[in-house]
């Protein structure tokens, strides 16, 4: 008797395991078919010289990031960038706060206004300061494109292409997009190549071109390490085919601490 009790609950565990990954794969598949097919393109995309087929592909990027509803709700970003800056922008408000060693700048982009400080002091008058100030929405438009590509496929301004199958360094096969802009951001004369893997719909490889004209990339490098953050996929890896290189300290959070982003100086990183 002891034995069929044992049998019959060990029967039950099993059916009900079964039945919970069933309704999570379930919950998961639901999940992936409410979010949409295609994503609302920013204001100034070329649709109308851009590719059906990159179009679809890098909608397909945007719900394997974690989907356009997750990107619009997203609010803080914080991520390391090479030498040794590190900065918090806040996507609802256009709040900036960056900061390398003990200098610090807040500034908000939308109004150009802000603070900059040095050791603590404040020194936004000085032609040192005035220049930081001047150079800050310069300095996030290159330091976030370096974080934030994927979502930005079908912003304003940018073309884009289908250049047919490729391979990233590694070998996988995969899409090759291209980007091209017309009057947007500070280097519109510049051409992305963006290789999305053909599996798993991320972007794994981007190659940089100073001129739209160029054959040969300024550089190509891997665009990898996907790690969860908050509601989205970001990557750190930023490695070329010869150097290891990686963005430090990527978070993606709702709240931050408060006085963080006029702090004038360099705060904890936040996780």
């Amino acid at each position: 008797m002891v034995y069929f009790l044992r049998r019959f609950r060990f029967i039950l565990f099993v059916l009900l395991s079964s039945l919970l990954l069933a309704g999570a794969a379930q919950a998961q598949k639901r999940k992936a078919q409410e979010q949409p097919a295609s994503y609302p393109a920013a204001e100034g995309f070329d649709a109308a010289g851009s590719d059906p087929k990159a179009i679809a592909i890098a909608d397909r990027v945007m719900r394997e990031m974690g989907g356009y509803q997750a990107w619009q709700q997203a609010r803080y970003f914080a991520w390391g960038f090479f030498g040794g800056q590190y900065q918090v922008w806040d996507k609802y408000s256009g709040d900036f706060h960056w900061e390398r060693d003990t200098l610090v700048a807040n500034v908000n982009l939308n109004t150009k206004q802000g603070r900059v400080y040095s050791r603590g002091q404040d020194i936004s008058a000085t032609p040192a300061g005035q220049k930081l100030l001047e150079r800050l929405p310069a300095i996030w438009i290159n330091n976030s494109y370096w974080l934030l590509m994927p979502f930005k496929l079908k912003d304003s301004g940018v073309t884009l292409g289908y250049k047919g199958e490729g391979k990233t360094l590694d070998g996988a096969p995969a899409d090759v997009l291209q980007l091209t802009f017309k009057n947007v951001g500070v280097t519109p004369q510049n051409r992305y190549e963006v290789l999305v893997n053909r599996a798993t719909g991320l972007v794994e490889e981007w190659a940089y071109f100073a001129k739209a004209s160029d054959e040969q990339p300024g550089f190509r490098r891997r665009w990898n390490e996907y790690s969860r953050q908050g509601l989205l996929l970001l990557a750190a890896g930023r490695s070329d085919a010869s150097k290891p290189a990686r963005l430090e300290h990527i978070a993606q959070t709702q709240t931050i601490p408060e006085g963080l982003m006029s702090s004038p100086t360099p705060v904890e990183k936040l996780k």
